[in-house]
């Protein structure tokens, strides 16, 4: 793990996410991770983990109260390497059915909720079917079980930003890459040692893309 031995990792925080079980996943594959929710540190950042669980509208109006909004965005679009997971994904799209926010509108697409027939939320190991090879599931074979908690998914309008898909009543994306952009359906802290794997996979990646 030397390559990512104490490489600095900012995890944004907005009231809404698991944020030690990240920083401690993180931790374990030798990062460091720093937790804040101001908005100088997220604009600094050289790597940045948006998690998050709960409701899209409120997460929206936290982040807003916090001044965050901007820098998100702007962070974003930098180039600089940025990971979502869960609600942290759904917030990249333009809008969510949940409470019809406005989200952070970074990738084209919808949060929806499941359709009649799925049980909500889904919860529990499913598994994860990649369209192609991508450096973050580099080493975790393809079909690998991770953890969901979830009663949204995204619909994407290009399907080009689609890494890998779930099948839980429909078939969903559960994995976005685009460029310097990755975002989860699925917790890797909460997956075992595929969930590590992916958290230090992440952190090479962003190590890698600052050489």
């Amino acid at each position: 793990m030397e390559a990512v031995k104490r490489f600095p990792v900012v995890i944004v925080d907005y009231g809404a996410g698991n944020l030690r079980s990240v920083a401690k996943a993180l931790e374990r594959v030798g990062a460091a991770s720093t937790i804040t929710d101001e908005p100088q540190e997220v604009s600094r950042a050289s790597t940045l983990v948006l998690p998050g669980v709960g409701a899209g509208d409120a997460a929206m109006r936290a982040l807003g109260q916090r001044g965050l909004v901007e820098p998100l965005i702007q962070y974003a679009r930098s180039g600089k390497p940025f990971l979502g997971i869960c609600l942290g994904m759904h917030l990249l799209m333009e809008e969510s059915e949940e409470g019809d926010s406005r989200c952070l509108g970074l990738m084209a697409g919808r949060a929806k909720r499941f359709p009649p027939g799925a049980k909500v939320p889904h919860m529990g190991w499913n598994q994860v079917n990649l369209e192609r090879p991508h450096p973050v599931f580099s080493g975790i074979p393809q079909g690998a079980n991770f953890y969901f908690v979830h009663s949204y998914y995204v619909e994407l309008d290009d399907m080009a930003v689609a890494l890998g898909f779930t099948d839980y009543n429909i078939s969903f994306c559960s994995v976005i890459a685009r460029g310097n952009l990755v975002a989860t359906q699925f917790h890797p802290e909460k997956s075992g040692a595929v969930g590590l794997r992916l958290y230090e996979n992440f952190v090479r990646f962003a190590a890698g893309s600052e050489g």
